[in-house]
């Protein structure tokens, strides 16, 4: 794969100035938004007052259609499988990964899916959570073609069945998240008090407890298997998630904030592109990015004393890309997981393959490197990286 050098030509990293990635994700490909049922979808289009640019008014119409069918078949689902999902116990709590967004979350979600003994959630399942069990193997098979090869944002393989984040899910299901401000990122930051879980009433957190535990439901029973999650926004629900799942183990990442800041600038850039109802200005795109760091942290810092060292360990980026196995080893040891021995082989063949794979570099300007450090000083220190 080519190495992508994004230069410096400005102060700003504004989109104006840079190549727009996500442009060739195909405008038949799923949306986020194509797995909602037509309540939320008419919630989340009414707060943005249908401002929608032209070119995308066509794309807004299929989601109103795809919300119809979602709308009939989650009604279906419920009936048939609702009761058996309700009753399912959970009894290995999940497993989480957290960190920031391109901080090596994928990566490491994608080795702990060769351990067989975790259960997923996949593309489809998180696109479309209100009908899976009624439509996955038809939908995945017939229409595979319809998923890119690769993400929007990066050249990380996609597919149906490839893992994929649950808060997809969360948002599909109408729960807040920020992952709505793509819809309409023009419109400015929603949610981000579901960065920290700070502020929240007593009805709106065990609304979003009742959501996510809903779905680990769901999973569990369609697989029998423990749970494996990855979402960048639980960071800073860690306590919270701790509460709900007593014994559920967390693996944290952390990476250079000097190629965390570029890279999550440009993820943002092409989930505007590829997800969003608007083209997106990008006006406030670097503020957006300080701002979110800084409350999933403040999250994280705060709810961490409450959770145990024997249910979460650190991970750098760079020690997991340098020796994934030798990293995962030491994580199944910290946490207690057992059988990494059985699994070491397939954890070791996917590594090797995935050795070919080149991150993005990137040059930032001065300024804006002073603006880091300044900024995400307290990240730089918690977790050894050198200013």
């Amino acid at each position: 794969m080519s190495l992508a050098v994004v230069k410096p030509e400005s102060k700003s990293t504004s989109p104006k100035k840079q190549p727009l990635p996500g442009r060739d994700y195909p405008w038949y490909s799923p949306r986020l938004w194509h797995g909602m049922t037509l309540s939320p979808w008419l919630k989340l289009a009414v707060e943005n007052r249908f401002r929608f640019h032209p070119a995308r008014a066509f794309m807004g119409l299929i989601v109103t259609n795809f919300a119809i069918g979602n709308s009939a078949l989650t009604y279906l689902q419920r009936t048939m499988y609702g009761r058996a999902i309700r009753k399912t116990e959970i009894k290995d709590p999940p497993v989480f990964i957290l960190g920031h967004w391109r901080s090596g979350t994928t990566y490491l979600h994608e080795l702990l899916a060769n351990d067989e003994r975790f259960a997923t959630p996949t593309s489809y399942q998180c696109f479309q959570p209100h009908h899976m069990l009624l439509t996955e193997w038809m939908m995945t098979h017939l229409f595979w073609w319809l998923m890119p090869s690769k993400r929007p944002q990066d050249n990380v393989k996609l597919g149906w069945n490839t893992p994929q984040e649950d808060e997809f899910a969360l948002c599909a299901m109408g729960l807040p998240t920020p992952y709505r401000r793509m819809a309409f990122p023009n419109n400015g930051p929603v949610d981000l008090e579901y960065l920290n879980m700070r502020g929240l009433s007593d009805q709106e957190l065990n609304a979003w407890k009742e959501g996510l535990s809903w779905f680990v439901k769901l999973i569990t029973y369609h697989t029998g298997r423990r749970v494996l999650l990855k979402s960048p926004p639980h960071t800073g629900r860690l306590g919270v998630l701790a509460e709900m799942f007593p014994g559920a183990k967390f693996l944290h990442l952390t990476r250079d904030p000097y190629s965390l800041f570029p890279s999550t600038m440009k993820l943002w850039r092409a989930l505007h592109f590829a997800q969003g109802f608007q083209m997106s200005e990008g006006n406030d795109l670097e503020e957006y990015v300080f701002t979110c760091l800084e409350r999933m942290y403040e999250g994280y810092r705060d709810q961490r004393p409450d959770v145990s060292d024997d249910d979460i360990v650190d991970l750098k980026y760079e020690d997991l890309i340098a020796d994934p196995v030798g990293e995962l080893q030491r994580a199944y040891e910290s946490l207690n997981l057992d059988g990494f021995d059985v699994v070491e082989p397939q954890l070791a063949a996917y590594a090797q393959a995935s050795r070919s794979y080149q991150t993005n570099r990137y040059q930032i300007e001065e300024e804006l490197r002073e603006e880091i450090a300044r900024r995400w000083r307290f990240y730089f220190n918690d977790y050894g990286y050198e200013i």
